[in-house]
This record gives C-alpha cells, sequence and structure tokens, in this order.
C-alpha cells in the first residue's frame, strides 16, 4: 500500500454520476468513469451504483462522495432529486422520501466501498477544490439545478440549501436557474438569469470571491460574465474531483 493514500472521488448529479482515483496532489490516476443516474434511486440503489462504477477504477484508501442535498456528518436530511420517480422535475415518491430522510449514506458506502468515506454536498466538494483559503468565499454551482457552499477562511460554514430558498412567488431558485430554464429560455436569456441571482445574493453575502462552477456555467455568455464583476470567477466542472482529495484536509 502507497504511504501516502489515493483518494476515489465520486461526483454525484441530478442526471449523471462520475468517478475517478486521484493522488494526493490531485492528479488522476484514471480516466473518469461516468454512468447515468438511476431511477427510482433509493440508497442501496445508489450504493450499489457508486460500487459499480468504482470497480472500473484503481484500488483507492479513502474515498470522497459529493452528492446534491442536505447532507450533515455524513447523514442525508433531505436530497432534491433522488426522491423523484423518473429523475429532476418528476414527482417525488413519498416511499423514497422517507427511505432517505435520516439515512446514514457515510455509513453505507464505508461499509459497501470497504474504505474509510466522506460524503458532503456536492457543491462543498466543488468548492474544496477552488477556494483560496482567505475571506469569504462563496460557490455556486450550476447544472440540473444550483448548488451552494460557503467557506470563510478555508473552513466549511453549515450548508444552507439555497436552491429549495424561494426566489419569486412561483419560483425557487433551483428552477429559476436549473438545466430546464436554460434549455427553454436559451444561454443568452439564462445567463441574464444567472446574472440577476448573483446580485440578488451580493448584499446576503458580501463575499470576498464568488465562485460560479458545474457543468452549466460554461454557458454564461461573455457579455454577462463581464457584468458580474471582477470578484466572480468561472472556475472548470473538474472541481468536482479534484475537490474531493482537498476535502479531506479542510475543517468542516
Amino acid at each position: 500500500m502507497t504511504s501516502e493514500p489515493f483518494t476515489l472521488v465520486v461526483d454525484c448529479g441530478g442526471t449523471g454520476i462520475k468517478a475517478s482515483v486521484l493522488d494526493v496532489a490531485g492528479t488522476p490516476h484514471a480516466p473518469v468513469a461516468r454512468v447515468a443516474t438511476p431511477y427510482p434511486l433509493p440508497p442501496e440503489r445508489f450504493a450499489e451504483t457508486v460500487v459499480g462504477l468504482c470497480d472500473e477504477l484503481p484500488p483507492a484508501q479513502r474515498a470522497t462522495v459529493g452528492m446534491p442535498g442536505m447532507v450533515r456528518r455524513g447523514v442525508v436530511l433531505a436530497t432534491p432529486h433522488y426522491v423523484k420517480r423518473h429523475g429532476p422535475r418528476s414527482s417525488a415518491d413519498p416511499e423514497l422520501v422517507a427511505a432517505w430522510k435520516g439515512f446514514d449514506i457515510q455509513a453505507l458506502l464505508t461499509t459497501e466501498l470497504g474504505i474509510e468515506t466522506l460524503v458532503l454536498n456536492d457543491a462543498q466538494v466543488h468548492g474544496a477544490g477552488v477556494v483560496s483559503g482567505t475571506g469569504v468565499e462563496l460557490v455556486l454551482t450550476l447544472g440540473t439545478g444550483l448548488g451552494w457552499a460557503l467557506f470563510a477562511g478555508g473552513r466549511l460554514a453549515p450548508h444552507l440549501e439555497m436552491s429549495q430558498a424561494p426566489f419569486t412567488r412561483a419560483t425557487t431558485y433551483d428552477s429559476y436557474i436549473g438545466e430546464p430554464e436554460r434549455v427553454r429560455l436559451g444561454d443568452g436569456l439564462w445567463s441574464r438569469r444567472v446574472r440577476r441571482v448573483v446580485e440578488h445574493l451580493r448584499p446576503v453575502v458580501m463575499w470576498d470571491r464568488l465562485y460560479l462552477g458545474g457543468g452549466n456555467s460554461r454557458r454564461i455568455t461573455p457579455t454577462a460574465l463581464q457584468r458580474l464583476g471582477d470578484d466572480v470567477v468561472v472556475v472548470p466542472n473538474a472541481a468536482g474531483i479534484v475537490g474531493g482529495v482537498r476535502a479531506w484536509t479542510m475543517p468542516h
């Protein structure tokens, strides 16, 4: 066994799950393995899917798993997508809601993977890969919905599910700038919405730096990005994998 642990990092989204194995420097030692997120998805099937995906990868001594939702100390309080019958934007299944609520997914994955496992919100893992560790830093991930992670001096703040907060009387942040709206509006109008969200959050958080990540961050138009200001930076989606190594050394 290597003296410095290799980390299995799994980035779980509403439509896809991807994984790789990295060394302590964050260098991948295998191509990223991917699979579509299956539905319906009770906790046991989720763990089964993660384990099956990781069977394709080299051995690791620890694992980091980022998943959408409110996760505290490895226990899921709520998850927005995995309780749906047929995936994001479909109706919720009461049995899945009950199955996920209070489920210790960290304990199950530790057992199933056979290595020590850290489970965090996916935006928190993404943020671990990009924050500088100074000042107040906010990470927003743009993908199926909206992810949120706040850091102060490099320390993770308690997680807030801002995606589920109302943005207008009729919509949440999640539904306002999630993937269905980007597809419906096109990148130009959707980018204006992203800008509006940023300006709504600015006086609330008063960050030193805001990072925009996730698969859709690259779709923000140059005009909208320029108007967001110098304190807003677009970061690569690969941070969701690289952050899985740094997450082990960051204070929670």
